[in-house]
């Protein structure tokens, strides 16, 4: 896992400690996961909810010379 990420061409930088944790997260089962602390949908609210119609957007492509700079 790299230790940046790139979010709206800015970089952000991991510590160990992030990096550790999204790990042992992305290693977890839903099974495992603590869903106690999330209420309940009532049936008004699954009753109001939508389909999300939205397209993702599409990534732009960073220009090489760009990259180069946001890694230095």
């Amino acid at each position: 896992m790299n230790n940046f990420i790139i979010k709206n061409g800015v970089k952000i930088v991991r510590t160990p400690e992030q990096i550790a944790e999204i790990e042992a997260l992305a290693k977890m089962t839903d099974d495992e996961i603590d869903f106690s602390d999330i209420p309940p949908l009532t049936d008004e609210q699954l009753a109001r909810m939508k389909e999300n119609r939205r397209r993702r957007k599409k990534y732009k492509t960073l220009q090489a010379k760009k990259f180069r700079l946001l890694l230095k």
